[in-house]
């Protein structure tokens, strides 16, 4: 199979996950009296939405990086592609709960627990997605090996970050959603991995 229909789908979802994050933003209708106060209240959907929107376009980055690669795409790799837009579109979903449970301490260690382990399946899907290709032979002929090896490491480092920070959000919530925006914006930094292909 050509790659071509996979990667125009993932990027609508990609499109929609991202888009719908800023739904949960908003300010009470009745805040009129003190407006500047009430906008600065809602600086946990500010930061929920930041995080949520850094890691939706870090994996979009990765998953670009990955299909650029593909030379060809097989059953399998199409619905471990499916699993990962599935985890993805769920994103939003724990973005909320972040916001909505923010200085509540039981539901907020839960909901950080729940954001975590989504972000960790994202990661591990990713990853996942990558070494399969690479496994079955799927990348192009011509990709560079040194490319190859570099990209394998650079989707790698995030796992065990994540593991980590989810025990960390047990004690330290906003210490862990923090952690989680640190490894989006590592990820997010160009490195000049991708080579367009020429004509």
């Amino acid at each position: 199979m050509t790659t071509a229909r996979m990667e125009a789908f993932s990027d609508g979802v990609f499109a929609i996950a991202i888009t719908l994050l800023i739904l949960d933003i908003a300010v009470p209708t009745d805040s009129a009296d003190d407006f500047l106060r009430a906008l600065g209240d809602q600086w946990p959907s500010y930061v929920a939405y930041f995080v949520s929107f850094a890691t939706i376009g870090a994996v979009w980055l990765a998953h670009s990086a990955i299909t650029e690669y593909l030379d060809r795409a097989d059953a399998t790799l199409i619905r471990l592609n499916l699993v990962l837009l599935l985890v993805v579109s769920f994103i939003p979903f724990p973005t909320h709960l972040l916001a909505e449970y923010h200085g509540h301490p039981d539901a907020e260690r839960v909901a950080v627990t729940i954001y975590g382990i989504n972000l960790l399946m994202a990661s591990v899907l990713v990853w996942g997605l990558w070494r399969y290709s690479v496994g079955e032979h799927l990348v192009r002929p011509d990709a560079d090996d040194e490319e190859v090896q570099v990209l394998t490491s650079r989707l790698t480092p995030s796992l065990a970050a994540y593991v980590v920070l989810i025990g960390v959000g047990i004690f330290s919530p906003l210490v862990a959603v923090l952690g989680f925006l640190t490894i989006a914006l590592y990820l997010i930094v160009p490195v000049g991995l991708v080579r367009r292909r020429q004509g």
